[in-house]
């Protein structure tokens, strides 16, 4: 294991290096001037001669991969850069936003969760019923659905005619609960499908069959060796998902003005703030390549016949 986890960190190395590349590459052949675009953004009127020695503070007049190569030694010594809009510190700025993403994704994954997994169970166990048609009806809507109509039928029906709900979400509970609920749906429409199917595959299995006829109460089966068989299905269908909900929820965030990583990349591409732009291209490679690490350290710890290649 310990060798398997040296391994894959390496290929994370690799991962980054080339990802930092590319980002870094499409950042310089973006149209626009960023230093233009940091001076009016900080209101300072724009000059030729201001420009120029704007560009030149900033770097921009030198070969792409001096730039590019500044730029990563920094970034080996924990330095993302400071943002063209505000002069603030990318790493302050990308930290600030996690603790925000975190509780979005961590709400929204919940819900998901808390739904998706008894509905699974029960439309598995009453196969082709009619509660098991609907169920699944309605799975195939949440999951086809936009996150951007999803959001906006909410914050209608529950904060302009119900008004249970805050339309632009808070820091509180309360105002987490929209943005989690429209982030949660669809995931509940695929967690739902795929539960339910994986499930049913081992409801298929001859160790069920075998259990039924010795007498073991289905209860039993069903927690104790179909669950637990399903568990890696589960979790590897889980940890995609974090990984892409530290990265996709743009959307979302910005829709509920949510101060999260998503609204800040958005931002960053509004104003073409590239050093957030960048940082952020990183971090979230980062969190997506060590949530699929610790998914499959996690196979291992369920089932340690399970062995990483």
């Amino acid at each position: 294991m310990g060798k398997y986890i040296g391994r894959r960190l390496i290929h994370l190395v690799g991962i980054l290096i080339a990802l930092s590349f590319l980002t870094f590459l499409l950042m310089y052949l973006a149209p626009g001037d960023a230093a233009s675009k940091k001076l009016s953004a900080q209101g300072i009127a724009v000059s030729e001669e201001v420009l120029e020695q704007t560009r030149k503070t900033m770097g921009l007049d030198r070969p792409f991969l001096v730039q590019y190569g500044d730029w990563a030694l920094k970034v080996l010594r924990g330095d993302l850069g400071n943002s063209y809009k505000d002069g603030l510190s990318v790493a302050g700025k990308l930290g600030k936003a996690l603790g925000c993403t975190v509780q979005l994704a961590l709400g929204s994954l919940a819900i998901s969760l808390l739904i998706s997994l008894p509905l699974a169970i029960l439309t598995a166990l009453k196969k082709d019923s009619l509660l098991d048609n609907i169920i699944r009806f309605f799975s195939f809507i949440a999951n086809s659905l936009p996150n951007f109509l999803i959001s906006v039928l909410l914050m209608y029906y529950l904060c302009v005619k119900a008004r249970l709900l805050p339309v632009v979400a808070d820091r509180s509970l309360k105002g987490l609960l929209l943005p989690s609920l429209a982030l949660s749906i669809p995931m509940i429409g695929r967690f739902l499908r795929q539960f339910r199917a994986e499930i049913l595959e081992q409801l298929g299995q001859s160790y069920v069959s075998g259990a039924v006829s010795r007498g073991v109460k289905s209860r039993y089966i069903l927690y104790r060796n179909v669950l637990h068989n399903a568990s890696i299905t589960i979790m590897t269908v889980v940890g995609l998902q974090i990984g892409t909900l530290f990265g996709g929820s743009v959307v979302i965030e910005t829709i509920f003005r949510w101060p999260g990583l998503g609204k800040l990349a958005m931002d960053a591409i509004t104003n073409r703030d590239y050093p957030v732009i960048q940082g952020f291209v990183l971090f979230t490679s980062v969190v997506y390549v060590m949530v699929n690490l610790l998914t499959d350290i996690a196979y291992h710890w369920v089932d340690p016949r399970v062995r990483p290649e």
